[in-house]
This record gives structure tokens, sequence and C-alpha cells, in this order.
């Protein structure tokens, strides 16, 4: 399941700074309790394969693709991969267990394994996200050393070290970001919300403390958003589970002024329910910028007297989010 550090987006764009002539490349996938009948694999310069499957349920094809970096989504998660010259690249997984089941076997596959590996330490790293900044420093120190020395310890292509080694820097900078983002959040619990005041898609504008007196959980996204858009499957089934319930399911958009039309021809296309906003200044909005976001997707959750419950509340894919409610709420 993909969390904070896990948006094969982020990283794809990140590592994918590999590009040479193209090379053919036979490409197999079975996968356990699939999302989508497609497979498609995203490179630069606009590299998409599409995948079918075929009638023994079995993902195949041979293709041209430059030696690199590449993103394979099921339409519901995404992940990285590594593709050389030659390679024969076979991925077995269970798309339940999205990155904890990826292994890849065949021919030039070690890279993509890494990454695969790569992901879960990365994940891993969140769950220090509680500790006080001095023990976090000691803990990411000691991750990047490990992902030092296990790139090392392998068997890889030179150019995907001297990418990884670019990636380790970048994703340690990353961490801290998100890490003080997480920890100014954390001192926020339980003191009163910032306010909005923002516009309603279905007409006027709607303020926070409209909806005093309820429990309010709020999803902070934009439509050019991938991970965001992963979410709203699983959001739309928790605001189904709950309807009735003391809570109202907010969603504020961060999309820039311009881009209005788009979020209200969004919100028609996929059914959005909740009550659906759009933020008056994108990421400088106000009350995004007292949360002190820097990410997305966001979820807050403040409780009926309008004070902050979780500054960064679980995700509608976290099974978690449904425990928490359901002791609310219930």
């Amino acid at each position: 399941m993909k969390k904070l550090f896990v948006a094969g987006l982020v990283l794809f764009n990140a590592l994918n700074i590999v590009a040479q002539s193209k090379n053919s490349i036979k490409f197999t996938a079975k996968i356990a309790n699939r999302n989508s009948d497609t497979l498609v694999i995203k490179g630069r310069d606009n590299f998409r394969q599409v995948i079918p499957i075929d009638k023994n349920g079995v993902f195949a094809a041979t293709f041209d693709a430059p030696k690199g970096f590449y993103m394979f989504s099921d339409g519901t998660e995404s992940s990285n991969l590594y593709l050389k010259p030659d390679s024969e690249v076979n991925l077995t997984m269970n798309a339940k267990e999205f990155d904890e089941t990826i292994v890849f076997n065949g021919k030039g596959v070690n890279e993509s394994n890494f990454l695969a590996q790569q992901a879960l330490r990365n994940e891993k790293l969140e769950e220090a996200f509680s500790k006080e900044p001095a023990e976090f420093q000691v803990i990411l120190a000691a991750k990047n050393k490990a992902d030092v020395e296990s790139l090392e310890k392998g068997s890889f292509d030179p150019e995907f070290i001297v990418a990884m080694k670019s990636n380790f820097e970048r994703f340690n900078q990353f961490s801290n970001e998100r890490y003080e983002s997480a920890y100014k959040a954390s001192k926020l619990n339980g003191k009163p919300s910032p306010q909005f005041d923002y516009e309603n898609y279905k007409g006027g504008k709607t303020k926070l403390s409209d909806l005093k007196g309820k429990y309010v959980y709020i999803d902070l996204w934009a439509t050019w958003c991938a991970p965001c858009r992963a979410e709203i499957p699983y959001l739309q089934k928790i605001e189904e589970k709950y309807n009735g319930k003391n809570i109202e399911f907010v969603s504020i958009s961060i999309d820039k002024a311009k881009d209005n039309e788009k979020w209200k021809k969004f919100v028609i296309d996929k059914k959005l329910g909740g009550v659906q906003l759009f933020a008056d200044k994108d990421w400088e909005s106000e009350f995004v910028v007292n949360y002190g976001v820097t990410g997305i997707p966001r979820f807050i959750l403040i409780d009926p007297q309008g004070n902050i419950l979780k500054s960064d509340a679980s995700r509608p894919s976290d099974p978690e989010l449904d425990k928490q409610l359901s002791a609310l709420l219930n």
C-alpha cells in the first residue's frame, strides 16, 4: 500500500535520469487480486507501454525501451522498475499487498528488486515520525548508511548506482522536510483548528465553523495529484459506510485558480461526494499554510467542537481510519 514515501511518481521523477538507445525488453507479469486488466509502464519523454492481460491471466509484451528507470501501474497503485538491454522481466505480486509482494525474476532484474525493497525501507521510516527530533536523526542516519552499504554490496548497473546515490541524497532532504512538517503538525493536536471559507462546488461558500457540532474529515488534494486520485475510491467507500453519522467529509482542492473549471468537471466525472471545496490561493491558502502542508494528499480530523483530533490523519486506504471513525461514531 502506498504511504508517505512510496508515491511512485515522486521516485520516478527523481530517478529517471538515464536515457540511451532503445533496447528490446521482454516483460511478463502475473498479478493476484489484480485491480485492472491492463498494466501500464511509463518512462521519460512520454514513454508509455500498455500491456493488456491475455487469456491465461498473464500480462505479456515485448517492446523497445531506453535503459533507465520506469514506473508501472495497475491503475490503482504504482511502483518503480529499471530496464536494461535485452532484459527478460517476470513480475509476480499480489495487488492486495502491493509493495510487500513485488518480486522480479528473469534476466537483468537485480535493480528492479532493489527498488522494490528500497520502497519498503523508505516506507518503514515513516514509523520514526513519532520520535523526537534527535532520535529521528539517529534513525535516518542509520538508514542512509544501510542504503549505501546495500547498494555497494549488490551487483548493479554502474549508472544505476550513480543515480541511486543521488536519489539517497534527495530522499534524505525530502525526509527531513516531511519530518519537520509532521512534527509541527503533531503539536497542533488538541488545539482549535485554523479556519477556512472556500468556494463550494454546489454554490456559495462554506466555512469550517458552519460544520461545528460534527466531526470533520478533511482531504487536501488536487486533480493533478496521482496519489490523491488513488485514494478517491477508498474515500467514497468510507463516506458510504458512515453516511448519516455525525461526520462531514470535506475535500478541499488546492488546484490553481486557472484550473477551477477542470476541478468542477473532475467532481462531476468522478461523482465525488461529500463537501467539495476549492481553496482560494492553492498552496498559499491560509488554511493550508497554517497546517504546514508540504505534500498531498493530506488528511485532517476535527472534533465537533472545532478542535484538531489528528492534524495528519490516516488515509482512507489505511484500515486504521475505519477503526478510528468506528470508535468515534458508533
